[in-house]
């Protein structure tokens, strides 16, 4: 018999795959077996701690909520050690008033009657020994005072300020009768001397009503506290203690500090042996009244199911058992057939990849699912900076091909599909005064959060790809999710929300849909156009293209803008304020009758603008306004710069009404009229002094005076002004311009405009002339309405024409 079962278990085990299964099935017995009790132990001291949590924390609301109650009896106690009536009868002469003690018993009635935890308030008078209180009243010794025993607390105060005590209460002394009562001591301090002690008994019933929670867990759980002298103060019976296992758990407490001992008392849980129970003790010390609060759960009643729980882990344990036994038989001769598939696929050959190494398989899987995982991430994370570009390069002229845009329109936006797209140009309204409120740093958190608001309120209806496109714009290429719903009112909707959110207005200019990617250059620049139309319709807009594509200007007034230009700063020079109002509701009607195109008003205005400044800063005049000059005319309406236009005239026109009045004005009038009549002339300052017929340094005394400048250094602003007219109007030389501003030398003429103007001459043309864009009369041939020719052209051919008409 014997041997037969030896022979079978040779043959047996002769067998790998026998083998391999009996390892695994002792391996895993083994295991769980070895989890089995592991966890029931385990369970056991997590059971202990977890459990102990709540005890944790429900002591710790309970301390709370007392310590609560016996801050605000100190400051109550403060409050009446600070009334007047107090003070009055520590200090007064006559104690026995009837007036103060009926005051202070009024105060005192008030006090308890607003809290629910004060019995009764005491003040003793230490120098006199006499005592006034709510309810008893005014007594003139501690004799007649039944509740007097309690005086001998003066000598425990030391240093401190408040005590709290338990204390034994005599019969007759207040409502309760006899008893304990729980009393908070205030010294009094009177110019630095202890004179006297306020009381306050507090009701044990309402400060410690936290310590008696519903009782939910029906766990067998005793609380209680300790005072600082070691004595019970307050008892919530249970948990199979009596008082001898409590009074011995309190002298424990006395004894140990904090985490001494263990850790029985401090602020993990502690063990605690009492006849042969084990009891789970959580402690907390009251940093306020120095008591010591214990909780006491018996672990038998905490550990009740843990048995139940051995005995569940042991039966799952051994059905887990048989079920990993038929588990490991069937991977082995099924589960295993498509790994070795896998590593059949994975195999370059026999001596790269064993087949009986699945330690490879898992190398190669791994190595290739990171890799994937990687590159997924690395393009989710740069395709929006990647997209944003490239809507950049096509605004600034960068990418411009057809082909180029659509198949970098492909890789871009592959999730998108093939409906139509459409382009929103977004501009801040009054940029230049929006710039100034912020700091470089805030300007671009603003505009990520107005992308990141506009790209979330759109997101229900459009797809949305927003990029930077500098200063004051955004550009937004648009596609909606379904034609079922409409997308328009959602655009108004982003711009209410960027006004309401971020406190700023925004406008857009909104492109017609097209259907090619490789049109979006022609897009931007629809969208552009549309934004223009900002200077008619206000801030806030939102136009599309199609609004304004069939836009024409109207009739044309013989006026130039050199005629307003000069007819304004000539007002202004003769201080007449009403003429130079009239003059800007003038220009106004001017440009609202005419309802040009946008971008040749901004044309018209500009040179305005910069006259009324060079003015202003030759005059060195301070205007009196709420704002800074606007000078980013084009995210202006025509209503803002008009006003603006007022405003700033308008005070020019005083500043130089002022000055005409005096005569010593008038004089320097007469040197700066013969200034500009020699500005080509090599004058010095005697000739220009008797111009006015005064002499040199009167001249000079009045100039500095009238015009707080020399008369050297307002002559040279003079023939720089001169200057910077003669470099935008005309294309005369550097050195003739210096010749007919008064400089024989071209050198010192380069010099002395760099010293004034922070640029060169020949700089300063070649910006204007950038600034001042295509010439008006190229401009004038150039309407909205060549669009139409635009959207039915090709594309190829819509570029060259579209750039030139772009505001």
């Amino acid at each position: 018999m014997w041997q037969s079962f030896t022979k079978w278990l040779g043959y047996t085990l002769t067998n790998t795959q026998t083998r391999l299964v009996l390892f695994l099935t002792v391996s895993v017995c083994v295991l769980i077996l070895t989890v089995s009790l592991t966890s029931y132990f385990s369970s056991k001291s997590v059971l202990q701690k977890e459990l102990s949590e709540p005890q944790q924390q429900l002591l710790q609301i309970s301390m709370n909520f007392i310590d609560e109650y016996i801050d605000k009896s100190n400051q109550i106690a403060i409050a009446v050690s600070l009334h007047p009536n107090i003070y009055n009868f520590l200090t007064a002469e006559n104690q026995s008033s009837y007036r103060n003690i009926s005051e202070i018993y009024t105060f005192m009635s008030t006090l308890i009657e607003n809290t629910s935890y004060i019995e009764s308030i005491y003040v003793h008078d230490l120098e006199r020994g006499s005592f006034v209180s709510m309810p008893q009243g005014y007594s003139a010794s501690s004799l007649t005072f039944a509740d007097s025993a309690w005086i001998g607390v003066a000598e425990e105060f030391g240093d401190r300020k408040m005590l709290v005590r338990d204390r034994s209460v005599p019969s007759g002394s207040g409502f309760r009768g006899n008893g304990s009562e729980i009393t908070l001591f205030r010294k009094i301090l009177i110019q630095g001397q202890f004179k006297g002690i306020v009381a306050i008994n507090l009701k044990e019933e309402e400060i410690f009503a936290k310590l008696h929670p519903p009782q939910r867990t029906g766990l067998d759980r005793t609380r209680f506290i300790v005072d600082t002298d070691g004595g019970i103060l307050y008892t919530v019976p249970g948990g199979g203690l009596d008082g001898e296992g409590i009074q011995a758990m309190a002298e424990l407490a006395v004894m140990s500090e904090p985490g001494s001992h263990g850790n029985e008392y401090g602020s993990e849980p502690g063990d605690f042996l009492y006849q042969d129970r084990s009891f789970l003790v959580n402690r907390l010390d009251s940093p306020l009244t120095g008591w010591k609060y214990i909780s006491a759960v018996s672990q038998e009643s905490l550990l009740a199911q843990s048995k139940s729980i051995r005995n569940a882990v042991l039966s799952i344990s051994a059905a887990a058992l048989l079920v990993g036994v038929l588990a490991i038989m069937y991977i082995q001769t099924l589960t295993f057939r498509p790994i070795r598939r896998i590593q059949q696929l994975f195999r370059k050959n026999e001596s790269e990849l064993p087949g009986t190494d699945l330690h490879h398989l898992e190398r190669l899987t791994t190595e290739l699912l990171s890799d994937h995982a990687q590159l997924s991430q690395l393009i989710r994370q740069t395709m929006p900076e990647v997209s944003s570009k490239f809507l950049y390069d096509i605004y600034v002229g960068n990418r411009s091909g057809i082909r180029s845009i659509r198949d970098k329109w492909s890789s871009c936006f592959q999730d998108w599909s093939s409906e139509p797209v459409l382009i929103a140009v977004v501009s801040i309204d009054q940029f230049e005064c929006w710039s100034r409120r912020y700091s470089g740093t805030d300007r671009s958190l603003l505009k990520f959060a107005l992308a990141n608001i506009i790209t979330e309120v759109l997101s229900p209806a459009w797809r949305s790809e927003c990029s930077d496109f500098g200063k004051d714009k955004l550009g937004i290429v648009l596609q909606l999710k379904s034609g079922d719903e409409p997308g328009e009112p959602y655009l108004q909707k982003a711009a209410d929300v960027v006004d309401r959110m971020l406190g700023f207005s925004i406008s857009m200019g909104i492109s017609a849909v097209h259907a090619d990617a490789g049109e979006l250059k022609q897009a931007m620049l629809e969208a552009d156009n549309a934004l223009g139309y900002r200077l008619y319709r206000g801030k806030g807009s939102i136009v599309f293209f199609r609004e304004v594509a069939d836009h024409e200007p109207g009739e044309k007034s013989e006026g130039t803008e050199a005629d307003w230009a000069g007819e304004l700063a000539a007002a202004v020079e003769s201080g007449d304020e009403t003429r130079v109002l009239n003059l800007v509701v003038d220009l106004g009607e001017e440009l609202r009758t005419e309802n040009d195109y946008p971008s040749r008003v901004i044309l018209k205005l500009r040179p305005i603008q910069e006259r009324l400044h060079r003015i202003g800063l030759r005059e060195a005049v301070e205007l009196e306004r709420e704002e800074e000059p606007l000078e980013e005319l084009h995210t202006l309406t025509l209503e803002d710069i008009l006003k603006d236009f007022s405003h700033e005239a308008v005070q020019l026109a005083r500043r130089f009404n002022s000055l005409m009045e005096s005569k010593e004005f008038v004089q320097c009038r007469k040197m700066i009229e013969f200034m500009k009549q020699h500005l080509a002339e090599p004058v010095g300052i005697q000739e220009i002094a008797d111009s006015a017929g005064i002499s040199v340094s009167l001249a000079s005394q009045l100039f500095k005076q009238e015009i707080n400048d020399t008369i050297y250094g307002y002559f040279t602003k003079l023939r720089m002004d001169r200057a910077e007219e003669l470099l935008v109007d005309s294309d005369d030389r550097i050195s003739d311009i210096a010749g007919r501003v008064g400089y024989v030398h071209e050198n010192s003429f380069i010099r002395v405009f760099r010293k004034y103007k922070n640029i060169t001459p020949g700089k300063y043309r070649e910006m204007m002339k950038y600034r001042s864009g295509p010439d008006q009369e190229s401009q004038e041939h150039i309407g909205i309405t060549e669009w139409k020719e635009m959207n039915d052209a090709k594309p190829h051919e819509i570029e060259p024409k579209a750039n030139r008409i772009a505001p």
